[in-house]
């Protein structure tokens, strides 16, 4: 799992893992904003995408659906949903994997930089995993997640307010554990997830209000100390409506989505359907789509599914070394059980 060569890295920005820039038309599509960000550099997202782990085994065998880095200790943090027929401390029988979806039950898995799994925790009652936050507290990492799912079709829950809570290997929480501090910023909303900027330390929450989708920016200190007054607020751009919504994430100045779906096959097992994955970049002061970018990072993976946005400072002495992580949830083949994770990065920031 080594750091790519030169070589490795000229030859995807050739064009093997490319992306392709949409046209200016497509990027009118901007929400409203406001804001005051300082002006950062933005990730290009027509830049080549790297490969770091293909096709990994995270502690359930459920679709990966978010991922979030602690970069002070190297870890990485996954959210799936529950695996059917899992039975829990203190749980009386098993359950499907419909009945642990419409529960919002999640599995959280925590990985070193080698790939290799060191920790898992269960979540139950939590919501769907969209998004999930990592904030580095000496040698392990509080998580930030939705909460207090309720039910959103037949098979689907999510949460309605934001959980902040320690994590503990091996350990089974529940909304109203005592280890979980509950977070309402905006009240009367539902579909809660959250997203960190290690770097300038700020959250972003995605959240539904009046049926509009609208995402905020917070001081991450001030969230804590439960002051909700945003440093930002965007109405979600047009262009992301009627797309399958997968994840984002925030560095400085820009909110990064990213949105798509899976690979379709036929009965043989021959695919049908290329590449409809796309990231965006909007400015949190203006809500304006700068860049929205088709991407064939993975496109080589039998079965493809967008699954999260990340940032991760290999050197965190070196923000300007950030990269922005694009996850995958992959199998490879149609009767494969155990699903697996892919990451990919994009590094060049203009």
């Amino acid at each position: 799992m080594g750091r790519p060569s030169r070589r490795q890295l000229l030859k995807r920005a050739a064009g093997l893992t490319g992306a392709t820039l949409l046209g200016s038309a497509v990027l009118a599509g901007a929400g409203t904003a406001a804001a005051a960000v300082a002006t950062s550099k933005r990730f290009d997202l027509t830049d080549g995408s790297t490969e770091w782990f293909r096709e990994i085994l995270l502690q359930d065998n459920r679709i990966l659906q978010s991922f979030s880095f602690d970069n002070t200790n190297k870890h990485l943090y996954t959210a799936q949903l529950v695996q059917a027929g899992r039975q829990l401390p203190g749980e009386t029988r098993t359950y499907t994997g419909t009945e642990r979806g419409t529960n919002g039950d999640l599995c959280v898995t925590r990985l070193d930089w080698q790939g290799y799994i060191i920790g898992r925790m269960y979540l139950k009652g939590f919501g769907h995993g969209v998004s999930i936050a990592a904030e580095p507290s000496g040698n392990s990492a509080y998580l930030w997640t939705e909460t207090a799912s309720v039910p959103d079709s037949a098979d689907v829950g999510y949460g309605t307010k934001i959980a902040r809570f320690k994590f503990a290997n091996g350990a089974v929480l529940t909304p109203d554990s005592h280890r979980v501090t509950t977070f309402a910023p905006v009240p009367g909303s539902d579909h809660n997830t959250i997203a960190v900027d290690p770097v300038n330390s700020r959250l972003a929450v995605r959240h539904r209000v009046g049926g509009a989708w609208k995402i905020n920016l917070y001081d991450l200190a001030t969230f804590k100390a439960s002051t909700f007054t945003p440093l930002a607020a965007i109405t979600q751009p047009s262009v992301l409506t009627g797309v399958t919504f997968q994840g984002y994430t925030t560095f400085g100045q820009y909110l990064y989505t990213m949105d798509g779906t899976a690979y379709s096959y036929d009965s043989a097992g021959n695919r049908t359907s290329e590449s409809n994955t796309y990231v965006t970049s909007i400015d949190w002061n203006t809500g304006t789509v700068v860049q929205r970018s088709l991407s064939k990072a993975g496109e080589s993976l039998f079965y493809r599914e967008p699954e999260g946005l990340a940032i991760q400072v290999p050197d965190t002495g070196n923000p300007a070394a950030a990269r922005l992580f694009l996850g995958f949830g992959s199998e490879e083949s149609l009767t494969e059980t155990d699903k697996k994770a892919s990451f990919y990065y994009k590094d060049l920031l203009v």
